[in-house]
């Protein structure tokens, strides 16, 4: 994804997972990043990561025309945090909103790789959220599906052909599994490229002006049901309602 000066001024939010980030684009370049993994909440740091991140930049609210968001998937309490600060933001400057999928932005951490980036979010109960892209001519190009899955089940629909390399939160957990499983074909991202950074959110943001809505429109993205709703769910089921 080449430089260029008619980008669009974004400002990113993440707080889908583990590590809180933003991010500011302006004149073509990524002027500003900020990612925290210091076991914070999320919402005691996001905003004052915000407002040094703006302030650093040179930039206020009223001059950036689109406001991203790392809409999931991700931790449910996360992705709601950025999700309404995002769309907090944009309605009070009257710009709008980008909604950026987590696992396409984490695949943006290996740009140009000539196998499949495989990112992996721990979803909890054994199972991750997962997909895959083809990165060899820099932007993602989805090779599969986004799906909630066990970790094996998701291994058993890659290609066999491909090399392949694992990035996200689910790395620390299932790297051990990923290597029994695939042996020496599939790569384990190191700690500097495994999680999602707030720039990728950014650049991802200002090439799809498509994609823009209205604050008001601005949704997270769910693999599946919250925790609460799912076992809701099952008591009616049981219960035969």
């Amino acid at each position: 994804m080449p430089a260029d000066v008619n980008l669009p001024t974004v400002l990113a939010i993440d707080t889908s997972g583990p590590v809180a980030g933003c991010a500011v684009l302006k004149g073509g370049k990524i002027v500003h990043l900020t990612a925290m993994n210091h076991g914070l909440t999320h919402s005691e740091t996001i905003m004052p990561a915000v407002d040094t991140a703006l302030e650093g930049a040179g930039v206020r609210c009223g001059d950036v025309d689109v406001f991203a968001a790392v809409a999931g998937p991700g931790s449910f309490t996360g992705v709601r945090i950025g999700v309404c600060a995002a769309k907090g933001l944009a309605h009070a400057v009257g710009k709008p909103c980008v909604a950026v999928h987590a696992l396409e932005a984490l695949a943006m951490n290996f740009y140009g790789f000539d196998g499949l980036c495989c990112p992996i979010l721990d979803a909890r109960r054994g199972q991750v959220y997962c997909a895959a892209f083809d990165m060899a001519g820099g932007r993602p190009e989805r090779a599969l599906a986004d799906a909630a899955l066990p970790l094996a089940d998701f291994l058993a629909t890659l290609p066999r052909e491909r090399r392949l390399v694992f990035v996200g939160d689910g790395v620390p957990v299932h790297a051990g599994a990923v290597g029994e499983a695939l042996g020496g074909r599939a790569l384990i991202a190191p700690p500097h490229l495994r999680d999602l950074r707030a720039d990728a959110a950014c650049l991802l943001a200002a090439a799809r002006p498509e994609a823009w809505v209205p604050a008001a429109q601005l949704q997270p993205i769910y693999l599946r049901a919250p925790q609460a709703v799912r076992e809701r769910e099952r008591r009616q089921s049981d219960a035969g309602v």
